[in-house]
């Protein structure tokens, strides 16, 4: 009898032992599958934040002592969010992968945070530095006209969005390619052209009249910037995915080369760089489309029919 308590209390406290531990992993897994949404919702937070800091004016910012500070770089700090928001855009797909639970949910969530990050916020910070630039000397209609660029990058992006949420698969083995530009880099391209504009705006202040001239100039190639990328997110042409197809496995020597100068060009001017790289990533679409359409074709062989088969005798009628 003894011997029987004893073992049924040594089954019990066994079985809350398990149960504790069952549910101290449910909890740990809970924890594990939130990471990937907080790291989706900072990137759309980054958007959000860098549209309220390029609004900034002089009767806007108030006494926060933070706004005042932003109010001569704001245009800076708004492209620095935006590539925060990739930063976070880039992670959240890879948490999710890492924990196991990717989900229907945090695929629409991640779609949203990229319509406010990589669609609405470049588009109106490309208009506000616009407008601010030119002011009352561009005409109504040019105004108007650059308002309807930026909405029809916005509407790219969200088709571009929608038509990939319609069309995504799971696994890292379907995203060696994608079809039209994807969002990030349209706003890479946009969010890169205001970093070269503003680093040759702060060249011309400190006394250089070439820098000045030429970050007007750059004023004035952004709304270009935001037409092609826009069309090209709902274009039918194919971009690579640069980490998957280029930096997994196993790669050459000039390969690794390569990174190494392009990490040494970040270094130097980060931003020149960056703005750079995205603008060729941008046009690399329609310039292998256009390469492989005026590209020569090989002749081909001609291809005689083979002849027809000769026709079986007749059988023998049955006897």
């Amino acid at each position: 009898m003894q011997r029987d308590a004893l073992m049924t209390g040594d089954t019990g406290r066994l079985h809350r032992r398990l149960r504790r531990r069952r549910l101290r992993r449910r909890a740990y897994i809970r924890s594990v599958q939130l990471v990937p949404s907080l790291a989706t919702l900072g990137n759309a937070v980054c958007g959000f934040g860098a549209m309220y800091v390029a609004a900034f004016d002089a009767t806007n910012v108030g006494s926060d002592p933070w706004a005042r500070a932003l109010l001569d770089h704001k245009f800076l700090a708004a492209a620095y969010l935006i590539i925060l928001a990739m930063v976070f855009d880039a992670l959240d797909g890879r948490l999710a992968r890492f924990a196991r639970h990717t989900t229907d949910f945090g695929g629409q969530l991640d779609s949203l945070a990229d319509v406010i990050s990589f669609g609405a916020a470049p588009a109106f910070i490309a208009l506000l530095l616009f407008k601010e630039h030119e002011g009352p000397v561009v005409p109504f209609a040019v105004s108007r006209l650059v308002w309807a660029l930026g909405a029809l990058y916005f509407s790219c992006a969200a088709i571009r969005l929608a038509r990939f949420n319609v069309s995504n698969e799971h696994g890292e083995q379907h995203h060696f390619s994608f079809l039209g530009l994807p969002s990030p880099g349209a706003a890479a391209a946009v969010i890169g052209t205001v970093l070269i504009q503003q680093d040759l705006r702060e060249l011309g202040l400190d006394g250089y009249r070439w820098a000045r001239g030429a970050a007007g100039a750059f004023v004035y190639f952004l709304p270009a910037i935001v037409l092609a990328t826009g069309l090209l997110m709902v274009s039918a042409i194919r971009y690579p995915h640069m980490v998957n197809r280029y930096l997994r496995g196993r790669r050459s020597i000039g390969r690794l080369l390569g990174g190494v100068a392009v990490l040494l060009m970040v270094v130097v001017a980060h931003r020149y760089a960056f703005g750079l790289g995205s603008i060729a990533y941008a046009m690399y679409g329609p310039f292998t489309l256009a390469m492989s359409r005026l590209r020569p074709k090989a002749p081909g062989f001609p291809v005689t029919p083979a002849p027809a088969p000769e026709p079986l005798p007749p059988s023998p009628a049955p006897r």
